[in-house]
């Protein structure tokens, strides 16, 4: 509202982020498809909104035919330009589902503080982030099986190779001063501590799919597909959505 009373050039976009782990459990949970899931919550969010007298341009979803088609341009580029490396996971598969387990789909004894019910990527009593294949007796969540540590072959960003490049833009933008203190703290200790190859694909049916021989059976993970949503959703508003999104004298 400020932008637009200041006269400026101005485009608000939102909308649901809504691949990912967390909406195959709930839809799992619901009886619903993730899609009928999203549906539902999508007009519920969409509502709240206009209750609010939120004034989006655009609420959209990152479900579409334009995320994908952005996302796996993105990837495509990455890709091409040698920014994509492979390598092995090992990962919690159950037999009986027939399905590498995603980290909320298994839940175990928590290898540091001994809590019975914590989750594959966190435990909830001592706070502690957790590899699933480090939990203490871990159980499906779907069947209540027992799964087993099998390799799988994942996609990784190489962000190494970005760190020396990284770190002169983060020192040119930090001088301007527009960056908060807190932003630069963890900023810096990522960097102190060295960058490391970051996973992007999952083995999950709920998701952007990966167009690459090999990893067509798999999605990308939603950190990195999530992020993608505002260009998507800016591409669902106008076909002119590159003027907004790479524009940098604007």
């Amino acid at each position: 509202r400020y932008c637009r009373l200041r006269h400026w050039n101005t485009l608000f976009v939102c909308g649901t982020d809504e691949y990912g782990t967390a909406t195959e459990t709930r839809a799992l949970q619901e009886g619903l498809s993730p899609q009928e899931l999203c549906d539902r919550y999508h007009a519920l969010h969409a509502d709240i909104y206009t209750w609010f007298q939120i004034s989006f341009d655009h609420f959209g979803r990152t479900t579409t035919p334009q995320q994908t088609r952005i996302a796996q341009d993105i990837f495509q580029r990455l890709l091409a330009r040698g920014f994509l490396l492979q390598d092995t996971l090992e990962q919690l598969r159950c037999e009986s589902c027939g399905r590498y387990l995603a980290d909320r789909f298994v839940e175990g004894t928590c290898p540091f503080c001994g809590y019975a019910e914590a989750r594959g990527d966190q435990c909830d009593k001592c706070g502690k982030l957790i590899n699933a294949v480090e939990l203490k007796n871990p159980q499906c969540k779907l069947c209540r099986g027992t799964p087993v540590v099998t390799p799988t072959q994942h996609l990784f960003l190489d962000l190494p190779k970005l760190e020396g490049r990284l770190e002169a833009w983060l020192e040119r933008t930090w001088a301007a001063g527009e960056w908060t203190a807190n932003a630069r703290h963890i900023t810096r200790t990522w960097l102190r501590d060295g960058l490391k190859p970051r996973c992007i694909t999952r083995d999950l049916t709920w998701g952007t799919p990966v167009p690459l021989d090999g990893f067509r059976d798999k999605v990308f993970y939603v950190w990195f597909d999530a992020p993608i949503g505002y260009l998507s959703i800016t591409a669902n508003y106008t076909d002119q959505w590159e003027r907004w999104w790479k524009n940098p004298q604007q």
